[in-house]
């Protein structure tokens, strides 16, 4: 009996994953969502808010109804230090369903401390000496954003590859960007929010880096549609 259970188990999730092979998201139940019609606010730097990612924001619209409020500045990080920091961007942010904090690479090209994952947290009494660390930022983020709405959902996009130095790309480099990645994730398990690994499944690498960036750190609209793929079933069913 059991056989015959686990039998059937495997063979729905083959034929779910042929008919989303053929048909991509348009298989997807999107609008069952809870997600569906809400309100996003999404904070990052460059790559959160170039023309370009606008090919995965049309997507959120279309397949979920989002209406979508982008707040993100060329330049920044989560580090206090790195431009107009996300600290800033939530600063200003207002009343949304669902925030959207979508990590750059500027804090790692520009070498901000990764901290650790307790740094401005009520476990180091909130020390504003650690703002400056990329840890720091993001638990700033997410206590201001739950002081504004504290029935916010917040979500997670973690740094996509990059392709300036092998650190930008390879998981195994010591000091490369996958360390910041890991501290992200580190610092979204301590409060609950769920996360989307674009760094380890975007598909990006270097032989088909040409297909989907325009320099070595931001996607084109090819690349940006590729990410939406990943992106609009998380924010459908997280």
């Amino acid at each position: 009996m059991k056989r015959s259970i686990s039998y059937l188990v495997v063979l729905f999730f083959l034929l779910s994953s042929s008919v989303y092979s053929q048909k991509g998201m348009d298989a997807l139940p999107l609008r069952t969502s809870l997600n569906y019609g809400k309100s996003v606010a999404v904070f990052g730097g460059s790559v959160s808010v170039i023309p370009a990612s606008d090919s995965a924001k049309i997507l959120w619209e279309k397949y979920l109804g989002m209406t979508i409020h982008n707040y993100g500045v060329p330049g920044a990080g989560f580090s206090s230090l790195q431009g107009k920091s996300l600290q800033q961007q939530v600063d200003k942010a207002g009343m949304h369903d669902i925030y959207i904090l979508w990590a750059s690479t500027n804090d790692y090209t520009n070498q901000r401390e990764v901290g650790l994952y307790t740094d401005y947290t009520e476990l180091d009494g909130y020390d504003k000496e650690k703002l400056i660390t990329q840890a720091g930022g993001i638990n700033y983020c997410i206590k201001k954003i739950y002081a504004i709405n504290p029935h916010a959902i917040i979500y997670f996009f973690t740094s996509s590859k990059a392709f300036m130095n092998r650190g930008g790309y390879d998981p195994l480099y010591p000091e490369g960007m996958n360390k910041y990645v890991e501290m992200q994730k580190k610092v979204c398990a301590l409060h609950g929010i769920p996360v989307l690994d674009q760094f380890s499944l975007g598909g990006y690498n270097i032989y088909n880096q040409q297909l989907y960036y325009h320099d070595a750190i931001h996607m084109n609209a090819a690349g940006y549609k590729k990410l939406a793929e990943l992106q609009v079933p998380f924010l459908a069913f997280p």
